[in-house]
């Protein structure tokens, strides 16, 4: 009998284990250029929502921008949380962003308040430092760079000293998340798989080895953010423009898709 309750147990671990490998936001079953699709859709819907104003502030001068556009909560038995992402860093030489990078996001804590299954994250990298801790193979949040949750809701009530600001959003609810203790590693394979060619970040983010047509749109909408006061109306109601004869995604019309 104690057999039988011990193979019926490895049984259901192991059947677990399978189910959640098929939903794995880590796999290369992923199309790379899916991720950065929706990671334009995911900092342009966040960053024009009135939630998100401070957001937008930062974004006029960041020196990078991560977005992981899906992060999913851990399956049950098998622990642990995250999802696929890109980096792109400001230069100012050019007067525009570098390609895209790709990393996964780990050991992410949702707490337990949050209800959902998966949310949307931005992260502005506002020093040097920031863009520099991303080279490496591996960056730990809250140690290799600090990091804070960004304010959400009405204005900041004190100017921000971290190295990355946090934005995370999910099935419409707009949060403080913290990703301190949390673990970004450079994804090599999708790196290589998007552009034809083995290549680290610091090559594909400072010297540009490679690119591709495919980042330019989010290229163009995040330094679409950076323009002046000034301009920032008669920019705005053209990509409002854009988006209503493109049948655009509304930002409060969010819903969390799989992979």
């Amino acid at each position: 009998m104690q057999r039988l309750i011990l193979f019926c147990l490895t049984t259901l671990v192991f059947a677990a284990m399978v189910g959640s490998a098929h939903a794995n936001p880590f796999s290369r079953e992923i199309d790379p250029q899916d991720i950065i699709d929706r990671a334009q859709a995911t900092v342009e819907n966040m960053a024009t929502h009135p939630e998100y104003e401070s957001l937008k502030e930062d974004l006029r001068d960041a020196r990078g921008v991560v977005i992981f556009p899906r992060v999913a909560r851990g399956a049950f038995l098998i622990g642990g949380s995250g999802g696929i992402g890109v980096f792109l860093a400001w230069d100012d030489e050019r007067g525009d962003y570098s390609p895209v990078a790709f990393y996964s996001l780990g050991s992410v804590s949702f707490g337990m308040q949050f209800g959902g299954d998966a949310a949307e994250v931005v992260m502005v990298a506002r020093t040097q430092d920031a863009v520099d801790s991303m080279f490496g193979s591996a960056i730990r949040l809250g140690g290799d760079a600090s990091v804070a949750a960004g304010p959400v809701g009405a204005g900041r009530s004190a100017t921000p000293t971290a190295d990355f600001l946090s934005y995370s959003r999910a099935r419409g609810a707009y949060l403080g998340m913290s990703l301190s203790g949390s673990r970004m590693t450079v994804r090599d394979d999708f790196n290589e798989a998007y552009y034809g060619e083995s290549q680290r970040p610091v090559h594909i983010i400072e010297t540009r080895r490679v690119d591709r047509e495919g980042t330019r749109a989010l290229r163009e909408t995040l330094a679409g953010f950076r323009v002046d006061e000034e301009e920032a109306p008669a920019a705005s109601e053209d990509r409002g423009q854009e988006r209503e004869s493109s049948g655009g995604v509304r930002p409060d019309n969010f819903e969390v898709e799989s992979f």
